[in-house]
């Protein structure tokens, strides 16, 4: 009886979790993948206008642009391809797929450098140290949005919020345009880090798309010579390929995934040492966001604006010692008056700052640090 009732539950779940009715053919599966993955001049402008969209919105902390870019970001369609090739073992359009990603890189990496050495604003704003900084949720988050892309590129008729919703969930823009940030101001780390990121978000996609084509049953290219014939020895050649392939992927995938758990440890041990144990304190301790925002409207020359803790030993106590320390770089000296404004300011969101320096940058250098006690 026991066995009959955990039968019929298995049955009713597979039937509530089925995936496969409403699925489009394969073959306008594959025609949209390709279709998706095609590069031309109106795919790769549409591409540099959402780079300089993301770019904007990552330079002035704007959610809603870097959101936009997100939504007309082309980018998705050769990460699907990727996925789909995988899935079918298809050689021939997975070089494809990987050669038209790289085009796009390219093109996005020269389009956000060129933006960053040209604009005035320098200063490294939360939504470029966001979109750099890789951890675990990053990969849950593209894994998900790999899995829902899949399915809704699959349907008999493509679900358009679902389309877009994935493109937003996917972060695919936002840190390549920091790599970019990252090259313009010579900033190796940043670079690195914002592109594996990028890269994160690339592989975890594709690796959850795949696996939902596999579900769905994309059948194998085993047409090796597209002679409309399939041979017995080409069958089996796709299905060693095929194998061989999905071995290497995820071998390649788990040593990719080291780095990422280890940052993400990094970070959880030091939210959790900052925030005394508790990691559900926000992050942002110093309210630099809110801060930085006020400061571009008041402060005169306003260019970059830092707050931390400096620890320094104290011979006399013999023991470590921090203070909080806020820097305000402007491209003139401030008066008395926007200094005492400024530092006020500041005070509204930190109390206990110990002090606040104001530095002079003339574009290359900074000069005239000036110490003023909180």
């Amino acid at each position: 009886m026991r066995e009959e009732q955990s039968e019929e539950l298995h049955k009713a779940l597979r039937r509530l979790f089925n995936v496969r009715p409403g699925r489009a053919s394969f073959q306008t599966i594959r025609k949209r993948i390709v279709s998706g993955a095609r590069i031309d001049g109106t795919h790769l402008v549409i591409l540099v206008v959402a780079m300089l969209i993301a770019c904007v919105g990552l330079n002035i902390d704007s959610t809603e642009a870097i959101v936009g870019s997100m939504l007309i970001c082309p980018l998705m369609g050769s990460v699907m391809a990727i996925a789909y090739s995988v899935a079918t073992a298809d050689g021939k359009l997975l070089r494809e797929a990987v050669f038209g990603l790289f085009v796009q890189i390219v093109f996005c990496l020269i389009t956000s450098t060129l933006y960053f050495s040209i604009s005035p604003l320098s200063n490294t704003t939360s939504e470029l140290l966001s979109n750099s900084s890789p951890t675990i949720w990053v990969v849950i988050i593209a894994a998900a949005g790999g899995f829902a892309g899949a399915l809704g590129t699959s349907r008999n008729q493509e679900p358009p919020t679902l389309i877009a919703g994935v493109a937003v969930a996917t972060a695919l823009m936002p840190p390549l345009c920091a790599s970019g940030y990252g090259i313009a101001m010579h900033d190796i780390a940043q670079f690195m880090t914002a592109f594996y990121v990028f890269l994160l978000n690339v592989v975890f996609i594709a690796l959850a798309a795949d696996l939902m084509f596999i579900i769905l049953k994309a059948p194998l290219k085993r047409d090796l010579n597209e002679d409309g014939v399939v041979t017995q020895l080409e069958d089996e050649e796709a299905q060693a390929f095929s194998h061989k392939l999905r071995n290497r992927i995820a071998i390649g995938t788990i040593l990719f995934l080291i780095p990422c758990i280890f940052m993400t440890y990094q970070a959880v041990q030091a939210t959790m040492e900052k925030n005394d144990g508790s990691v559900f304190e926000t992050a942002d301790t110093y309210d630099v966001e809110t801060t930085t925002r006020e400061l571009q409207a008041v402060c005169p020359g306003y260019v970059g604006y830092h707050i931390g803790e400096e620890t320094s030993y104290d011979a006399q106590r013999q023991a470590l010692s921090s203070k909080v320390i806020a820097e305000v770089i402007t491209s003139e000296e401030l008066s008395d008056e926007d200094k005492g404004r400024v530092r006020n300011l500041i005070k509204v969101h930190v109390d206990k700052v110990d002090s606040v320096n104001f530095r002079v940058y003339d574009g290359t250098n900074g000069l005239g640090t000036v110490s003023v006690e909180g």
